[in-house]
């Protein structure tokens, strides 16, 4: 485990920063902004990460400063200490096992996706206690009020760029569609529902995924094949 997941796990026992009094923040009114909440979420944990790195104990206020975002855009994002502690520690670890595979020159969407989901699968193996005390926190605590998904970013983007190839061959709303059925099957949910239903070992649990994954990328691709087919087809 490298040194700044070390110092992180010293941090996540500390008790939630939440001020009941706080006046609720409102959610930004503009649509269309989820690559600015995406792009300020990303500056917060890198913020955190980073405090870590330098050995500090951060503090909901060193973070907000850190950013250079408010204390109340901040809890907009992450409503405790506890939670971004969490999320900042899942993605150090992630960078070491699930960027490298997206690094790749393959074309293949369905290859893609197999190397992105085996690389998940383990990161999965070595953080589910990270993933179940934030699945925990998201369902129990306070919901954020920056609008859009309470969690999952990271995941969606990975799984977007790993398919990247296939946009051509889908349409917007089947790609989108796609992302949203892998949402499923890859993270952290995936493995507990396999681990404490299925008691499968991490190799086991692997190798469901990755037939899950692959048989989903198919049947979207075949889909629209069959789609163009009969567009293309002259009618008699």
């Amino acid at each position: 485990m490298c040194a700044i997941n070390a110092r992180v796990y010293t941090y996540i026992r500390l008790p939630r920063s939440v001020n009941k009094n706080r006046k609720a923040a409102p959610p930004p009114s503009a649509p269309g902004r989820a690559a600015q909440r995406n792009r300020t979420r990303q500056a917060i944990v890198d913020a955190t990460t980073r405090l870590i790195a330098a050995g500090e104990s951060p503090s909901m206020a060193s973070i907000a400063d850190a950013a250079q975002v408010s204390r109340r855009t901040l809890y907009m994002y992450f409503p405790t200490l506890e939670q971004l502690l969490l999320d900042a520690t899942a993605g150090a670890i992630a960078r070491t096992s699930v960027e490298p595979a997206l690094a790749t020159t393959e074309t293949d969407p369905i290859l893609r996706i197999e190397q992105l989901t085996h690389a998940l699968n383990r990161d999965a193996a070595n953080t589910l206690h990270l993933g179940r005390s934030i699945i925990r926190l998201t369902v129990d605590g306070q919901n954020p009020r920056a609008g859009g998904p309470r969690r999952g970013y990271r995941r969606v983007h990975w799984i977007e760029q790993a398919l990247a190839p296939a946009r051509q061959s889908l349409t917007a709303a089947e790609f989108d569609r796609l992302v949203s059925a892998l949402c499923v099957f890859l993270g952290w949910e995936s493995h507990i529902v396999l681990q404490d239903v299925r008691s499968l070992s991490p190799t086991a649990i692997d190798e469901v995924l990755t037939f899950a994954a692959r048989a989903i990328v198919e049947k979207a691709l075949a889909e629209a094949s069959a789609r163009r087919t009969r567009k293309s087809t002259p009618s008699r």
